[in-house]
């Protein structure tokens, strides 16, 4: 075959040749994904394979099957003779511990190849590759991703959280609830009157509450005022349920964190190995740039249109980078100047952006919850509580346009334009929830004239801020699934009709709208971000989220197909999943600052939730460790101590810095191997 005949003088390493693209598109379409081993090629490897498979007595070589090495017919028959004919000199436990090895390889690569099978949107993941490419593909893997990740940490906070408490209230396994008792805590500290819908109320009354999630809805199991619980008995086994809460909390974040950095490691790799040498990137595109899984004639064309614009683009940034190079002082003075003033203008325009957060938030907060305490809801009041929602929604909006046209006068080099470009898009996004969050935490913590005596916090405004601040990131949620439904609907189809059915030029000329892969994944990487934070605060949110992108794959699948248009200069797909991730990644560090806030710093609400005889959610650590053995005391304590924690932070620094060395060094051996192959090269010329 093409990859496994005898290399010439010189060649590239097979490693390298087996992350090209072609190489991993014909392995696919033979259905195969596994790395190539080093095996005897040709009759004389094939004689010397033999007597070392004699004297391992079954070691590798004879066990591994004749069809995985890279041989002609002849020469596979004949080591499958060889070694069916070794077979009778090993021991019997060695028999029977190579036919189990067969047998256990056989029965794991059955299961592996049906449980292919019930892979999520399998079917439909593939057909959007076949028409439209790896990198639209690429979008679509990344939503079905976070639909799994979504759905196991719903498993997690239901099992742990909420399921405990659906067992006791209907006496499963003999079970009971301990209600948690006001201990110490001022009688004012402890009024929580939900806002529930009294006497004859309207129907949209209930769609507000829906959307809002207020109502019936605040008093459920979704928000966190719900978990007013310290113990569940199982029969005689007793289940503490704020320590519960708090380490399920960890769990989910601990996974999402693992989860990711483990996805992104084959994309860090393929990236290394991709932005290696741009020569190789020239090599590439020419002669193995072509995705043999395209079946579509259409999606065949936009890929020619696709490598044409990264061949240009390659050039283009050739010509800007000599262009660079030879500018004269005056020029460079001029495009500084010019650089300084546009990006004050972008942090004029993000400051605008989170000022207007700011003061919408605590407007909407304050008449809200003055509304609400005083039982005058209007509809008006209704209507401030979704401001934060929509100028959050309007900013997202608004920015990114803004950033894509000053980009244009920066004079960047295009790769750089791009990231530049989603790097602000991304900061104005996270930045958004990040100012939500500080204006909802400035209201809380306002003690001004002794608002918080004696609770810690602003209990007349908020006496269940947790459930408040669930409220927020559900209707965040609620509110970017509308708007993208509504993007869909209301935009998309209409212009798709015009473009469709009108011949005048104007409307010709303004086309279909682009497939954007970047600006899609932003948005939902905002939502995940939602997400995150918010499930410590509303325990089913991550369920809603399942819901929600699950929904969303068959918007965006029917507007790819029907209403839109794939880009005409997309992003590259060899680094667009690693680019997700580590945007997913951000997103993720930006969830662990507030919910870890929350966690240890502010005062945990006294009139509901778990903790409510706590100071704060994380004092049920200490607290169960107190009920441990003296001597696990003094260990777990110790873990936590400075003198613990400072030769362990040394140990890691030394451990980090000779991971660091070792990369360095193999670096380095990677570059002189280079050289002397270039050496080789033009040695075989002469």
């Amino acid at each position: 075959g093409l990859f496994f005949s005898e290399e010439p003088h010189g060649a590239a390493p097979v490693d390298f040749l087996q992350e090209l693209p072609s190489c991993q598109s014909a392995r696919r379409r033979r259905g195969g994904t596994q790395e190539r081993r080093a095996a005897p090629q040709g009759p004389a490897a094939t004689r010397v394979a033999e007597p070392r498979a004699l004297e391992q007595d079954g070691g590798e070589q004879a066990a591994r099957p004749a069809r995985e090495y890279p041989l002609c017919i002849a020469e596979k028959r004949r080591l499958r003779d060889f070694q069916q004919a070794d077979i009778k000199y090993l021991s019997r436990w060695k028999k029977w511990k190579r036919s189990s090895s067969k047998s256990l390889k056989k029965i794991l690569s059955e299961t592996k190849g049906v449980s292919s099978y019930l892979v999520l949107w399998r079917h439909d993941i593939h057909s959007i590759e076949g028409r439209f490419g790896t990198g639209i593909q690429s979008y679509f893997s990344f939503l079905r991703f976070l639909v799994l990740l979504n759905f196991i940490i719903f498993i997690l906070m239901f099992s742990f959280v909420t399921l405990p408490i659906i067992i006791s209230n209907y006496g499963i396994f003999n079970s009971t609830i301990a209600k948690i008792s006001s201990k110490n805590i001022e009688y004012n500290c402890t009024i929580y009157e939900p806002s529930g819908n009294k006497g004859l109320v309207y129907f949209y009354t209930y769609l507000q509450d829906l959307l809002s999630g207020t109502g019936i809805l605040e008093v459920t199991s979704l928000f966190y005022g719900y978990y007013t619980i310290d113990t569940v008995w199982i029969s005689i086994m007793r289940y503490n349920l704020p320590l519960a809460y708090l380490l399920a909390t960890f769990a989910y974040l601990a996974l999402s964190l693992l989860w990711i950095i483990k996805r992104s490691v084959g994309g860090f790799k393929q990236n290394l190995v991709h932005d290696a040498d741009p020569f190789q990137s020239y090599c590439n595109k020419v002669f193995a740039g072509w995705d043999f899984c395209i079946t579509d004639p259409n999606a065949a064309q936009l890929k020619h249109r696709s490598l044409q614009y990264e061949l240009q683009m390659d050039l283009a940034e050739e010509r800007l980078k000599q262009k660079i190079a030879d500018r004269t002082i005056k020029e460079k003075l001029r495009i500084y100047s010019l650089r300084i003033f546009i990006n004050i203008i972008v942090i004029a325009v993000l400051s605008g952006c989170f000022y207007s957060i700011y003061r919408v938030t605590v407007f909407s907060q304050e008449k809200s919850n003055v509304s609400i305490r005083n039982d005058t809801r209007t509809d008006s009041i209704e209507a401030v509580q979704y401001l934060p929602s929509i100028v959050i929604t309007l900013a997202n909006f608004i920015g990114p346009q803004i950033f894509s046209f000053l980009i244009r006068f920066e004079d960047y080099l295009p790769a750089f334009e791009i990231i530049l470009t989603l790097m602000r898009c991304v900061f104005l996004r996270l930045a958004n929830i990040a100012v939500l969050l500080f204006s909802l935490w400035s209201q809380i913590s306002d003690c001004a004239a002794d608002k918080c005596e004696p609770c810690g916090y602003n209990y007349k405004l908020y006496p269940c801020w947790e459930s408040d601040v669930g409220q927020e990131m559900y209707k965040l949620m609620i509110f970017d699934f509308i708007i993208i439904l509504a993007f869909t609907l209301f935009m998309d189809f209409p212009r798709k009709l015009l473009v469709t059915h009108c011949s005048c030029k104007a409307i010709q000329w303004w086309g279909l709208q682009e497939f954007s892969i970047s600006d899609n994944v932003l948005e939902i990487i905002y939502g995940q971000t939602i997400c995150w934070i918010g499930t410590f605060f509303s325990p089913l949110l991550p369920a809603i989220a399942t819901v929600k992108y699950f929904i969303i794959f068959y918007i965006k699948k029917m507007s790819l197909i029907h209403t839109r248009k794939p880009a005409d200069k997309p992003i590259r797909a060899s680094s667009s999943n690693f680019f997700f991730l580590v945007v997913l990644l951000i997103g993720l560090i930006l969830a662990f600052i507030p919910v870890g806030v929350s966690i240890a710093s502010i005062p945990s609400s006294k009139a509901c939730g778990p903790f409510r005889n706590f100071n704060t959610s994380w004092q049920v650590v200490p607290d169960t460790i107190l009920g441990f053995p003296r001597g696990l005391q003094q260990v777990l304590f110790g873990m936590a101590s400075e003198a613990f924690a400072v030769p362990f932070f040394i140990v890691i620094c030394l451990v980090m810095f000779y991971f660091m060395a070792l990369a360095g060094a193999h670096k380095r051996v990677v570059e002189q191997l280079r050289e002397q192959l270039v050496l080789v090269r033009f040695d075989s010329l002469y």
